[in-house]
């Protein structure tokens, strides 16, 4: 159970990077298409936002508890952070890459649950492995 415990804590604090990263897009992106990426990004970071509260529940149903700072996140996560602000191009491409990071780290968990007997949490990863194929399907389309 240990080992679940610790990857979910991963994770939750990739997922959240990943929905902070998502919103840095959405503030920032610049370009002759802005108004349709600005509305992408808010897509894609509300629908990651709304997933936080229930990751988190999900890691106390495990019977630990859920990583809250920003250095304890920042640890965990497995997304990098932007520093400089890329071309909206550049952007797309980086979201790309960690929504499908996002999607491998989940199926790795879900595994782990499965193994565990937790099929709720195994059940709730899929959803969000579902959630990051759609996203990266939009993403991907955008760089054909």
């Amino acid at each position: 159970m240990d080992e679940l415990i610790k990857a979910m804590k991963i994770a939750f604090a990739t997922e959240y990077g990943f929905a902070v990263k998502a919103q840095f897009c959405h503030w920032n992106v610049t370009g002759p298409e802005f108004p349709q990426y600005h509305a992408l990004f808010d897509t894609i970071y509300s629908e990651v936002y709304g997933s936080i509260d229930s990751f988190a529940e999900n890691i106390r149903k495990l019977g630990s508890y859920t990583p809250g700072s920003f250095q304890r996140l920042s640890m965990l996560s497995q997304i990098d952070e932007d520093i400089e602000v890329p071309p909206a191009m550049t952007l797309v491409a980086g979201l790309l890459e960690d929504s499908e990071k996002c999607a491998r780290l989940f199926k790795m968990v879900y595994d782990l649950a499965e193994r565990e007997g937790k099929h709720g949490l195994s059940n709730f990863l899929a959803e969000r492995m579902d959630a990051h194929d759609k996203h990266s399907w939009m993403l991907r389309s955008i760089l054909k």
